[in-house]
């Protein structure tokens, strides 16, 4: 499986529009990507800025190609997501993953 991670900065006032976009289009898109296992979005306020790192998986890097393009590594950075965000990673990096824990009752 492959982790696909990337961070994004928003100011107070627009995180939430930018979580939302994540849960509504960026979902979306995804459920239809085939190899699509999952995501995770993380939040952490960075004093005047909250910063969002995305953690998406794949059954293989064929399949993120799927979903990202030619170029892999490129940040796919949708209009919406722009409006809402201050700053992004123009590049994701790719970790093959070597652990998948389960946590059992979704705490």
């Amino acid at each position: 499986m492959i982790a696909r991670t990337w961070r994004g900065w928003a100011s107070k006032a627009t995180a939430e529009d930018y979580r939302r976009h994540y849960e509504s289009e960026v979902a979306e898109h995804l459920q239809r990507v085939p190899g699509f296992c999952g995501a995770r979005l993380l939040r952490w306020d960075d004093g005047e800025e909250v910063m969002f790192t995305s953690i998406t998986f794949f059954s293989s890097m064929e399949d993120v190609r799927a979903f990202a393009g030619a170029d892999p590594g490129r940040a796919v950075v949708e209009e919406a997501a722009r409006r809402a965000l201050t700053r992004w990673d123009e590049r994701v990096t790719h970790h093959e993953v070597a652990a998948d824990l389960d946590g059992g009752d979704d705490r």
